[in-house]
């Protein structure tokens, strides 16, 4: 163990107690004790000391297929963060780096680094880009937007493009990068604070709150020729409504369907799929790990636009590893205001 961590330190973590039904809460998670891992050849200890908080985490909660494999019983709970490392038996890592990948809900966590970052593991984090940067619009949601924009979305100059959630962590960085290449842009989010946010901040053109207002009346008054892009993050009548208003061609860049994650049992829908066969639009679900060899450049564009100042942001910061659980919930009650991250 490395010098300053204390042979008789103890890793605390948050472990998934139960599968959640219906609203995730506090009680599915339970917190434990273990000993800090012992390290073998080739293998590094990291301490955590960033979380960041993904709506795609609930998913992992449940028992059933999906594109990773559940989180068993008993065991921490998963979330991408940034670790320093603190004692190495690989020699590409050295006490002091502090690197990015998915952690868990732990002080402390171990492994074979290096064997896993040809696929979805570490990377060594630029030391001068503050660390709220590199788990925002630097992290997997900018990189997820860039690609999804981009490689999915296709916009071209002059485009109408939707994005749900707009005011979010991805969709944030979606709406602007649209606006960035040309586009016009309306972004769907909650809450009149949220929309001015949208319209002053990240300076697109419309902001549709769906809270106050009809969402499928204000996409035909702001979308009369429709909408050529959409990048989802929703689901639900969101989706329906802009399925109605499709132009002919759009594509659908399939993000999330956070509206639904913390549904008891899926609901049916949406009703009107057959408004893509009517306008030949084509819709694809985007996960980051397809787009693995776009990251470097992905992360150098996001980079010099955030450092222009084209690209804004939001973090939500909390404190303290007591607080994990609650801070992942303000995922689903909204109560986050931009990327939701806490500090260990």
């Amino acid at each position: 163990m490395a010098t300053g961590e204390s042979s008789a330190a103890r890793n605390r973590q948050w472990l998934l107690a139960r599968r959640p039904s219906g609203m995730v809460s506090e009680a599915d998670f339970e917190l434990a004790e273990r000993p800090v891992p012992e390290i073998g050849p080739g293998e590094v200890l990291g301490r955590v000391r960033w979380l960041s908080f993904e709506p795609a985490m609930r998913g992992w909660m449940d028992d059933r297929e999906s594109y990773v494999a559940p989180v068993e019983l008993g065991e921490p709970m998963r979330a991408p963060g940034l670790a320093e490392v603190v004692a190495s038996n690989d020699p590409a890592y050295a006490p002091g780096d502090v690197v990015f990948g998915m952690m868990s809900w732990s002080e402390y966590v171990s492994g074979g680094w290096s064997a896993r970052t040809a696929g979805r593991g570490y990377r060594r984090v630029p030391t001068d880009v503050p660390r709220e940067m590199l788990l925002g619009p630097l992290g997997s949601t900018g990189l997820t937007a860039y690609v999804g924009m981009l490689d999915v979305g296709r916009p071209e100059p002059g485009d109408t493009v939707v994005v749900s959630g707009a005011a979010g962590a991805t969709g944030s960085v979606a709406a602007q990068i649209a606006r960035i290449k040309g586009c016009r842009v309306v972004g769907i989010a909650g809450g009149a604070a949220k929309c001015r946010w949208l319209l002053e901040e990240a300076r697109i053109d419309e902001a549709i709150d769906y809270k106050s207002s009809d969402v499928g009346r204000r996409l035909r008054e702001t979308c009369p020729d429709g909408v050529d892009v959409y990048f989802e993050n929703v689901g639900g009548s969101t989706l329906e409504a802009v399925l109605d208003n499709l132009a002919l061609g759009a594509r659908i860049a399939l993000c999330g369907l956070i509206s639904g994650y913390n549904d008891a049992e899926a609901q049916p829908g949406p009703r009107n799929l057959f408004q893509l066969i009517v306008r030949r639009a084509s819709i694809q679900g985007l996960l980051l790990w397809d787009f693995l060899d776009r990251v470097p450049e992905a992360f150098a564009d996001l980079r010099r636009w955030v450092t222009a100042g084209e690209i804004a942001y939001r973090v939500d910061v909390q404190e303290g590893f007591e607080n994990i659980p609650c801070t992942f919930l303000r995922l689903f009650t909204g109560a986050n205001e931009g990327k939701q991250l806490l500090r260990l």
